[in-house]
């Protein structure tokens, strides 16, 4: 509920009236999981070490691209006045199905590049992601973003943000704890996930769950969000979010049917 973490003092050069962000505290430390996921799963998987760092380090840059990208577009107005407004991503404003849509790209391009196997890849970065996203979700939170509609005074989940200077979301006000739900289902997804990568049905079955999983999540909670700048394809009954999430559905179903089917061909050769 507290946008900052702390405030360096005036009196300190260059840096005095800046504070650290705890979004982009969170965001930070969903990056340094990755890197030390990312080492823990090639050397279990025996793959190149020194391969995958590079590939979290392409595929972390496009994803923040990607993930503001879609921001802004989703708010571009509010950028008019401010256009440097674009790269202050430390205080918040992140789209995170933009992330994996820009880090899949990347990822594509990279694997064909370096021929690397895909889909066995995005398995072992799939709990990564869920783990990263849950922090960001946390940093959303205390951020003020991705607040949820305002619920009756009684409901026992129900936060209420304080009024402050650098505070996004309506202060004074029961909401729906929609950061922090999508936070625990995260954590959930990455219990899952994890149980699930080593009884795998075939390579990027882990990948594909997660996709699934986490946009079925993402078009329940934007059931109860609050904030508008999301942007809706049908206002109000179908919102950005959730169009992306039929969408990768779709497409993840698709992806599922067809290497499962290709999978079960390999068994059967001699």
């Amino acid at each position: 509920m507290h946008p900052k973490l702390f405030t360096f003092p005036e009196m300190i050069p260059l840096i005095g009236g800046r504070g650290i962000h705890i979004y982009g505290l969170m965001i930070a430390f969903a990056f340094l999981f990755a890197i030390w996921w990312a080492r823990r799963e090639a050397r279990r998987e025996g793959l190149n070490e020194n391969r995958m760092l590079d590939l979290v380090f392409y595929m972390m840059i496009s994803g923040l691209v990607g993930s503001r990208i879609l921001y802004v577009i989703h708010s571009v107005p509010n950028y008019w006045d401010d256009p440097l407004m674009i790269f202050r991503v430390w205080e918040g404003g992140l789209v995170f199905q933009g992330g994996v849509i820009g880090a899949v790209i990347v990822a594509v391009w990279l694997f064909r590049k370096f021929h690397m196997p895909f889909f066995k890849i995005a398995d072992c970065f799939a709990p990564a992601l869920s783990i990263g996203h849950g922090l960001g979700r946390l940093g959303c939170f205390f951020a003020g973003c991705c607040f949820g509609k305002q619920c009756p005074i009684d409901f026992p989940l129900a936060v209420t943000f304080p009024k402050i200077i650098d505070g996004i979301a309506p202060a004074g006000i029961p909401l729906y704890p929609t950061q922090l739900t999508e936070f625990a289902a995260e954590m959930l997804i990455f219990a899952i996930l994890v149980f699930m990568r080593r009884r795998k049905p075939f390579d990027g079955s882990v990948f594909l769950t997660y996709l699934i999983l986490y946009s079925i999540l993402r078009s329940l909670i934007e059931l109860w969000r609050g904030d508008l700048v999301r942007g809706f394809v049908i206002e109000p009954y179908l919102s950005n979010g959730q169009f992306i999430s039929i969408v990768t559905i779709i497409i993840a179903v698709f992806l599922w049917i067809f290497l499962a089917k290709r999978a079960k061909e390999k068994t059967k050769q001699p």
